[in-house]
């Protein structure tokens, strides 16, 4: 048995799997594929830079932001965007029977909702390259659930995977730790537990994905978490915590919502579409490099030695998970 494997963070939902093109399709066609995925990698890695940027502009304010606001403003910033591509992917389709639905909710709920509000939350308390790299090892998590839940058997590959992987991230850690060490525990705890949660997302959307398509899967799923933090929000906020914010703040919301959670959808899917995500897995891995560095010249974090050494293992790691289906 093989588990379905994506090195996709929690804002980002994967397209089917597929072999790729066949190797007769021209070098344009390849050259924008690669294009799109690798402008959607770091697409998805800026979305760190937008959250911790919209945290730091409200810090000492009236009304400071906080995850579950700022989650609310960006979802519901998306909102209109994912409802063209839900009526659009739905033309034609299968209506979905209420077995469907209640799939639909309780795993759009544990993707888009539960796990990018741990994940900003996390945020709070630790760097956006700690965050990156913690989010980039869902594959080894899906191999890990699939594991116990499902009786895949870890075979020496996988073994490889697991023990850069965690070596990588562990480096990361000892470096951050250093500097914070009560606030870097908190936020890697409150990182890793949204990547656990995105896993067995994984792990449960991959039947639903085959029965209504990857990009309608990816609108509904993005509306049913609209909804959800939408409520949240209402349930224990006042409405001035939307509108006394900066207009600072709704350009990063609108910012993130755009660039960071519906473009890179869109251009993931087509650039799949081209090169096939075997290669996608591989160029995708470019997204913890680019978050170290935009890390670096837009919130001033420090880039060591350390650091990059523990991208490298922790990418490593995960392209031998993610590459492991590849066709020649």
């Amino acid at each position: 048995m093989t588990p379905p494997t994506n090195s996709a963070p929690p804002d980002a939902l994967a397209p089917p799997q597929d072999d790729g093109p066949s190797g007769n399709q021209s070098g344009r066609r390849d050259r924008v594929g690669v294009s799109l995925i690798i402008l959607s990698a770091i697409a998805f890695s800026a979305k760190a830079i937008f959250v911790k940027l919209a945290y730091a502009d409200t810090a000492g304010a009236a009304a400071r932001i906080d995850p579950v606001t700022l989650l609310t403003m960006r979802m519901l910033l998306a909102l209109p965007f994912f409802a063209v591509i839900a009526w659009w992917s739905s033309r034609g389709a299968r209506l979905l029977d209420m077995r469907d639905w209640r799939t639909m909710v309780v795993i759009g709920l544990m993707g888009y909702y539960g796990a990018s509000l741990l994940d900003f939350w996390g945020l709070l308390y630790i760097s956006a390259a700690l965050e990156r790299l913690i989010l980039f090892l869902n594959p080894t998590l899906v191999v890990l659930i699939s594991a116990f839940a499902l009786g895949y058997r870890i075979v020496r590959r996988d073994v490889f995977a697991l023990v850069a992987s965690y070596a990588g991230i562990a480096l990361v850690f000892a470096h951050d730790l250093s500097f914070n060490p009560g606030k870097v525990w908190l936020g890697s705890s409150l990182v890793l537990l949204s990547a656990l949660l995105y896993a067995g997302y994984l792990v449960g959307a991959g039947q639903m994905i085959k029965r209504v398509g990857a990009t309608r899967f990816a609108a509904y799923a993005s509306i049913i978490s609209t909804v959800a933090i939408t409520l949240h929000f209402f349930i224990t906020r006042e409405l001035t915590a939307l509108t006394g914010q900066s207009s600072q703040v709704w350009k990063l919301a609108g910012w993130m919502a755009v660039v960071s959670t519906v473009l890179p959808v869109v251009m993931m899917a087509e650039g799949m579409r081209r090169v096939g995500s075997s290669n996608a897995a591989m160029m995708g891995s470019i997204g913890p490099i680019a978050t170290i560095f935009m890390g670096a010249i837009f919130l001033g974090e420090p880039i060591t030695g350390v650091q990059l050494a523990g991208a490298t293992l922790v990418m490593a790691g995960v392209l031998a998970i993610s590459l492991k289906k590849a066709k020649p």
